[in-house]
């Protein structure tokens, strides 16, 4: 399952598309629009876009995310982020499944608040600029996005 917010997340996600379309991926999104980019014959879900400033659109999304991790049982999770991303992270983890945590090439200064949370669900937690690596995480294996 590969799940992202839109913008620049969403573009994100998608320059994973060359690894991700070999696999029977599930992608999860905020826009329906974003359908078209997504390889044929592969499952796309659009759930409601929300922050944490639009708590019923948040109760929305939170449950039509753990909906769609549930009835998928992804083996594994990849996400750019955000909330949508986050959300995901946590009910696979719960469910078994390896997870992975890509957090944006914009965060230049600091990780991310989801991409901070991400820790806790994360098996591999990474971060796009090398500054920002730790020891104890997140890893930093280059810029791809």
């Amino acid at each position: 399952m590969a799940v992202a917010s839109g913008g620049g997340h969403w573009v994100q996600l998608m320059r994973l598309r060359p690894v991700l379309e070999r696999h029977d991926t599930c992608w999860v999104t905020v826009q329906q629009s974003y359908r078209e980019q997504v390889p044929e014959g592969q499952r796309f879900f659009a759930v409601t876009d929300a922050t944490r400033w639009s708590r019923w659109d948040l109760v929305k999304m939170v449950l039509q995310v753990w909906w769609l991790v549930l009835r998928e049982r992804p083996q594994v999770l990849i996400t750019t982020g955000a909330a949508p991303g986050i959300v995901a992270l946590q009910a696979a983890k719960l469910l078994g499944a390896k997870t992975v945590w890509i957090d944006s090439i914009a965060n230049v200064e600091q990780m991310s608040l989801s991409g901070q949370k991400a820790r806790r669900w994360a098996d591999l937690w990474l971060t796009q600029w090398p500054h920002l690596a730790k020891p104890d995480g997140p890893r930093y294996l280059g810029a791809v996005l």
